[in-house]
C-alpha cells in the first residue's frame, strides 16, 4: 500500500491506521482487520521499505503489484511486441491496431464512398468531410476544423510558429508540406507534368493553372462586367480597371505557367 494511502483524514485513538469511518458497521469490519494474522499482515505492510519502484519516475511502492498498476496507468510496462518491427506497446490493443497497419488490411469502410481503413478513429473522422461536421474550432478566430490536427497546424498562423527549417538556406516554414514544396526549389524537381505539352511544374496548384491554358475554362468572373479569366490574379488586376488604380502595378500574370 502507498504511505498516503494511510495518511487520510483520520482519528480514531487505538487503531493500526487511524482511519475514520463514516458507519459503526464499516468501523467494525475494519477494525477485524486487526485480529491476529490480518494485523500483522497490514502491520508488515506499512512497516516494509519500499523496495520496488517504477522504473520510469523512479516512484517508490511497497509492494511490487503496486509497481505494475502504476506502471499500466502510465502506459511505462511495453510488453506487446510486434514481430515485424519490434515496436513495443503497452497495451494488446494498441498492438492489434498497429498489425492492421503493418499488414495493409482496411476492414472498416465508408458506406458513402467505400473508402477503406485500418482503424475505426480513421473511418470516423473521414466521416466528417461527408457530414460537414467540423467539430474542432479555433478559440482566437473561431475558425472550424474537421480534424484536431488541422487545428494545431492553423494556430500556427496566430503564434507566428515556424519549427520546419530547410537545411539549404533556413527559411523556416509553419506547414511540413511547405517545407517539401520549398525543397524542390533546390533540387530542381518538377513533378506534375502536363499530359497535353508536357511542360513540368514544381507544384500541383501551378499544373492545374496551367491546364486552363489548354482548356479554354475561365472560372473566375467579374460582378462588374461579367469578363471571364483563367487565373484569380488576372482578375484581381481587372478589378483595378473599374477601381481606378493602375491595372499594371503588383501583379504579375501568370497565366503562361
Amino acid at each position: 500500500m502507498d504511505e498516503q494511502t494511510h495518511n487520510d483524514d483520520c482519528s480514531f485513538p487505538g487503531n493500526v491506521c487511524n482511519k475514520l469511518m463514516n458507519t459503526d458497521g464499516v468501523l467494525e469490519s475494519h477494525k477485524s482487520f486487526s485480529e491476529e494474522g490480518y494485523q500483522k499482515k497490514h502491520q508488515s505492510i506499512r512497516n516494509a521499505e519500499c523496495h520496488y519502484s517504477c522504473d520510469i519516475c523512479h516512484k517508490s511502492y511497497r509492494q511490487n503489484s503496486d509497481v505494475k498498476k502504476h506502471e499500466y496507468k502510465q502506459g511505462g510496462e511495453h510488453r506487446y511486441l510486434c514481430d515485424v518491427c519490434n515496436k513495443l506497446f503497452c497495451q494488446v490493443n494498441k498492438l492489434k491496431m498497429h498489425h492492421f497497419v503493418q499488414s495493409g488490411k482496411r476492414p472498416y469502410v465508408c458506406e458513402i464512398c467505400n473508402k477503406f481503413f485500418s482503424q475505426p478513429g480513421n473511418l470516423k473522422r473521414h466521416n466528417h468531410i461527408h457530414s460537414g461536421e467540423r467539430p474542432y474550432s479555433c478559440d482566437l478566430c473561431h475558425k472550424q476544423f474537421t480534424l484536431k490536427a488541422d487545428v494545431m497546424k492553423h494556430l500556427r498562423i496566430h503564434s507566428g510558429e515556424r519549427p520546419y527549417v530547410c537545411k539549404v538556406c533556413d527559411k523556416a516554414f509553419n506547414q511540413p508540406s511547405n517545407l517539401k514544396r520549398h525543397h524542390r526549389i533546390h533540387s530542381g524537381e518538377r513533378p506534375y507534368p502536363c499530359d497535353v505539352c508536357h511542360k513540368k511544374f514544381t507544384l500541383k496548384a501551378d499544373l492545374m493553372k496551367h491546364l486552363r491554358i489548354h482548356s479554354g475554362e475561365r472560372p473566375y468572373v467579374c460582378k462588374v462586367c461579367d469578363k471571364s479569366f483563367s487565373q484569380q490574379s488576372s482578375l484581381k488586376r481587372h478589378h483595378r480597371v473599374h477601381s481606378g488604380e493602375d491595372p499594371s502595378s503588383s501583379f504579375t500574370d501568370i497565366t503562361t505557367h
